[in-house]
């Protein structure tokens, strides 16, 4: 059998550095509040006319074909999972593609807001388990400062920017991904979102000046459901796969809020050593904690490390993935 296996990953974050201490400066909020209820400390922001997240897309891939000794001329397909594309078109897995000389790959974009990188992984690994493509490169990416009001207290604590990168290619080790489940449910747009941009409510001075193109999101609405969906999500799959805590030996999750990730590690029944955590130093990065994670914890995994990633994002949007460490 044909399995998806990641045989290697990249991040990149920007240099700038956005602490608590200067939240505190630019709106009403105290380091000790942001810590007590998300577990930030500081984030990274993209700085510099005409930087979209593109760029971090690139400088990760560029990171990852280096690592790996491939020319970019090798890669079948590009897909980018993003929430802050650089333009509304074309696809920013185009612009990525151009920018680092993947002249025979295809690429497109996936938005499911933070669950974007596990679709990406799961859509990915199917070009891959049909034995069409050889090598995918999946990146999750967001400039989420693009779209943060920074005089809302509530969204303006949480997201930094970041990207990351992982290569997909086939293994028939039993190495892999080797179970997925994905779940959306509409209904959860009211409590997450971006207002104005759209076709429903396009671009205009009145849009502009009500601060309808940033993130409006219920706090406390989105905190039940994503506590819930990510924890029940991770230990169904572990039903699912015949698995324990004990099985495990990393869980990957989203790093939207350090409550939410304890949760789902106590539902499954993992040791918190077992868990990733970056959020204390980016934030939320959207699409792109996940790969983060990934790539700060490679010298870690073992080859046949069993790893669970899970994610909850807005639309509502989350699933889980099980997969086994390929190197």
């Amino acid at each position: 059998m044909i399995r998806a296996a990641i045989t290697g990953v990249q991040g990149w974050v920007p240099e700038y550095i956005l602490t608590n201490k200067e939240l505190e400066s630019m709106v009403d909020t105290n380091d000790e509040w942001i810590q007590s209820r998300t577990g930030i400390r500081e984030r990274r922001i993209l700085k510099g006319k005409d930087q979209g997240t593109s760029v971090m897309a690139v400088n990760a891939i560029n990171g990852l074909l280096q690592k790996k000794g491939i020319s970019p001329l090798e890669i079948d397909l590009i897909i980018c999972a993003t929430t802050t594309p650089d333009m509304q078109f074309p696809a920013t897995a185009n612009i990525i593609a151009d920018k680092v000389g993947a002249k025979n790959a295809f690429g497109y974009d996936l938005s499911a807001a933070c669950s974007g990188f596990i679709y990406s992984l799961v859509t990915a690994s199917k070009f891959i388990e049909s034995g069409s493509h050889k090598k995918v490169i999946v990146v999750g990416a967001d400039k989420m400062s693009s779209i943060v009001d920074y005089t809302d207290r509530q969204t303006c604590v949480i997201f930094g920017d970041g990207a990351g990168a992982v290569l997909l290619e086939p293994d028939e080790s039993g190495n892999g991904i080797i179970d997925s489940i994905l779940r959306s449910d509409g209904c959860g747009a009211q409590h997450l979102h971006q207002k104005a941009g759209g076709s429903m409510r396009p671009a205009t001075h009145e849009t502009v000046d009500a601060r309808e193109h940033y993130i409006y999101q219920e706090g406390q609405a989105v905190f039940k459901f994503a506590v819930k969906g990510m924890a029940d999500i991770s230990a169904e799959i572990l039903e699912k796969n015949n698995l324990t805590g004990d099985d495990i030996a990393w869980l990957v999750p989203h790093q939207a809020n350090k409550r939410i990730i304890d949760a789902t590690a106590k539902r499954m029944g993992l040791d918190e050593k077992k868990v990733m955590i970056n959020i204390d130093r980016y934030g939320n990065t959207t699409n792109g904690t996940i790969p983060l994670c990934l790539w700060e914890w490679e010298s870690k995994l073992k080859k046949g490390d069993n790893i669970i990633i899970a994610a909850f994002g807005g639309g509502f949007t989350w699933g889980s993935i099980y997969l086994k460490w390929a190197y």
